[in-house]
């Protein structure tokens, strides 16, 4: 071993390659390779981005300063603006800070605390438990049940808490809905009956709402109206606008924690990203401007995924694999332990054993659920439903999902052989 690596050996983190982004790499390797490939892996919005967010865009290459780190003043109003008009909150710009992208965001709203229990639904969103890891606190595993759509229960959240040991440490819950990987979402009572938990025990939540204008019936409705002093809320562009690759995110926190948590938050955006980029700060107040024809872009993709994910789902329980119906984004959680003593009679026993497995002998490619904090055993994987043409989706109102489809019939077909 080279000398300047043995010196390293011992003190690396335990860190690994995104999931997600791995499973994309893979993906990429047997399409190079002219292998068949169905792509249930990587979820990236399939909708182009609005023609005139494209042109402000172009206008503002020009502008190659850094803004503050807080984010431009004229986003920050654009974004209060069309959240407090859509959902009813009542958000100032100065509670609002802006990065590139909500996932660096959400690293710095954990860094800002020096010790917290980070919990986590089971399953959830791949990178909050290593990020949870990076910012130095303990992370805790909450279970979900397949009945409650593998969503968090307020009962489950009660039991949590009245078993926690005695301890000084905030509690951090991060709670993503619609959910990135099931999506699901939750109900009014739902929120309200979390609110009545979090208020006794004093838990801090991070409301991750990434996919929020993506509920399918447009009934998004925010945690932050039953638990306003303890709710601080992530949101972006990545996916109602169809712009991950342009990373912008933004968060609103409560005046209720304090200037001083906002003004910590902030020192470690300045010590990381420093600020998101100029262009796609102006690009985005553009995106953010409340117009109709952004609330129709936004209607026909609610439909057109509600459509999709309603068909696929139908498909798999036909084939024997329990799958809760969609509620909002763009994915399914199959679950396939009901087929679990003809896969274990194949050598298959854990989901990263089903996934490998499907996508060497069908080209079905999916992620594993224990890339979601799932126990491995328990035979789950996340379907992204977005290998389709999003341009002409719009366009014609549905979307050719012959690709999908023919993964479904593939994956079917695999089920009912083994």
């Amino acid at each position: 071993m080279d000398s300047m690596a043995q010196a390293l050996d011992g003190h690396l983190r335990d860190t690994r390659h995104s999931e997600t982004l791995l499973n994309n790499q893979l993906a990429r390797q047997r399409l190079e390779s002219e292998m068949p490939l169905y792509r249930f892996g990587f979820g990236e919005s399939p909708f182009p981005v609005p023609d005139r967010v494209i042109s402000a865009m172009h206008k503002a290459t020009h502008r190659k300063e850094y803004s503050d780190v807080q984010g431009l003043l004229e986003l920050r109003e654009a974004i209060t603006t069309f959240h407090n008009s859509l959902e009813g909150h009542k958000w100032k710009p100065d509670e609002l800070l802006i990065g590139p992208g909500s996932k660096i965001l959400l690293f710095c709203l954990m860094a800002a605390l020096r010790d917290a229990d980070v919990l986590l639904p089971a399953p959830s969103w791949v990178s909050y438990e290593p990020q949870a890891h990076l910012a130095g606190h303990r992370v805790l595993q909450l279970p979900t049940r397949p009945e409650h759509g593998w969503q968090l229960t307020p009962q489950s959240l009660q039991e949590h808490c009245s078993s926690r040991e005695p301890t000084t440490r905030p509690q951090i819950l991060v709670l993503n809905y619609p959910g990135n990987p099931t999506g699901q979402s939750y109900s009014e009572n739902d929120l309200e009956a979390f609110a009545a938990v979090m208020r006794q025990h004093r838990i801090l939540v991070i409301s991750d709402e990434i996919y929020g204008l993506l509920n399918h019936k447009g009934e998004h409705r925010s945690l932050a109206h039953h638990y306003p002093e303890g709710t601080i809320i992530t949101t972006g562009l990545s996916k109602w606008c169809g712009a991950g690759g342009w990373r912008l995110g933004a968060v609103r926190i409560p005046p209720q924690l304090g200037r001083d948590y906002l003004q910590r938050v902030i020192g470690v955006a300045s010590e990381t990203y420093s600020s998101a980029s100029t262009p796609v700060q102006l690009a985005a107040v553009t995106a953010y401007q409340h117009c109709p024809d952004i609330l129709e872009y936004v209607c026909a993709q609610r439909n057109i995924l509600s459509t999709i994910g309603n068909r696929l789902a139908a498909q798999l329980s036909s084939a024997g694999v329990r799958v809760a119906q969609p509620q909002g984004g763009f994915y399914l959680f199959p679950d396939f332990s009901p087929l679990a003593p003809r896969l274990a009679r194949r050598g298959i026993h854990t989901s990263q054993q089903l996934t490998g497995k499907l996508l060497q002998d069908t080209g079905v490619s999916l992620l594993a659920g224990s890339a979601f904090g799932m126990d491995g055993a328990r035979l789950t994987a996340r379907l992204a439903y977005v290998d389709f043409d999003g341009a002409d989706a719009l366009q014609a109102g549905r979307a050719n999902t012959q690709r999908m489809d023919d993964g479904i019939e593939r994956l079917g077909d695999w089920l009912q052989d083994i």
